[in-house]
């Protein structure tokens, strides 16, 4: 593995090995050698700079959630002699509740989510980084919901004037990894889909979807079939059918035992002003930071087919965004 130590025999096993020793053997000062010193982070919730920031943030959330568990369920990556690697991890974390923080006072419960990180990395060391988590999944499981729980993040940060603002865009903080992934057939094959969903084409489910597909959402929902698949596309572009849909990172790949899979990160910039995930239209200027990951099987046409999807993008941070435009809680 070129730009890294012979501790880790493929790219995949860094990812996992140091998110597991970081998070599960509560190695926390080891972000100051795997994670660049001045490293931008990236989450619907905000941004951040420099590994001690990232330090800080692990630790409160292990205070928060003290038996939390991160399971890898794949890492979809790329590698250029320019940029080194870039991974997309997709993750299942789980962990009860039982230290008061950022989601309130503890409540004994216990929540099982999906996360996504984006992180370019070269020289053992991660430089750059892109992160989703199903915050909307979380609240369900303990006990709120994405808009009743936002609104009461904005009163404990002291309301609309003072409340911290979630991400305004993808380029808020500019990024240090400029490669855009790869141009694998795979990753192209899902870009053509995201594309033509964000266009409206929901007819391309029906027709390039297995007909046993099923797809894991945010709000840690499952869809199952092409149908209720198609539901929860609608859902999301019809709250913001207007606004528009951007690429940023896209890395197909095949092998490790493994079905042919891409992972996309996007955005969608504009306004909320259309009915579906979201209720009445605001005119609330929103960005939708998403990742999504794709897996591809035989049965479509031409035999092949999108035969499971994992797409996260975090409802609370969109509601935030909602709320503190509405100005009034």
């Amino acid at each position: 593995m070129s730009s890294f130590t012979n501790r880790w025999p493929h790219f995949p096993d860094y990812i996992v090995d140091i998110t597991k020793e970081i998070w599960e053997d509560r190695g926390v000062a080891t972000l100051e050698r795997y994670y660049a010193p001045d490293i931008p982070v990236r989450s619907p919730m905000g941004a951040s700079r420099g590994n001690k920031a990232v330090i800080a943030a692990t630790m409160a959330t292990l205070h928060e959630f003290p038996d939390r568990e991160l399971f890898a369920e794949d890492v979809i990556f790329s590698e250029d002699p320019a940029h080194g690697f870039l991974s997309s991890h997709r993750i299942v974390s789980t962990a009860t509740h039982t230290g008061d923080g950022a989601f309130g006072a503890a409540t004994g419960k216990r929540f099982t989510v999906r996360v996504i990180a984006d992180c370019a990395a070269r020289n053992d060391t991660i430089y750059d980084e892109w992160l989703v988590r199903d915050y909307g999944g979380m609240v369900r499981q303990l006990g709120s919901d994405p808009e009743s729980y936002a609104r009461a993040l904005i009163v404990r940060e002291g309301g609309p004037e003072k409340a911290s603002r979630p991400l305004a865009s993808a380029g808020e903080i500019p990024a240090v990894y400029k490669g855009r992934g790869n141009s694998n057939e795979w990753g192209q094959r899902y870009a053509d889909t995201l594309e033509r969903i964000m266009s409206a084409d929901f007819a391309h489910i029906g027709t390039n979807y297995d007909r046993a597909a099923i797809g894991e959402y945010a709000g840690a929902r499952q869809a199952l079939g092409r149908d209720k698949v198609t539901e929860v596309w609608v859902a999301l572009r019809s709250a913001f059918p207007s606004a528009s849909f951007a690429i940023h990172h896209q890395i197909g790949m095949e092998g490790g035992m493994l079905s042919p899979r891409a992972a996309i990160r996007w955005s969608l910039d504009g306004t909320h002003d259309g009915w579906g995930a979201f209720g009445r239209p605001t005119g609330a200027r929103v960005h939708v930071m998403g990742m999504a990951h794709a897996e591809f099987g035989p049965f479509g046409p031409g035999g092949v087919g999108l035969r499971r999807e994992f797409v996260l993008y975090d409802e609370v941070a969109i509601w935030k965004q909602i709320l503190l435009h509405k100005g009034t809680l």
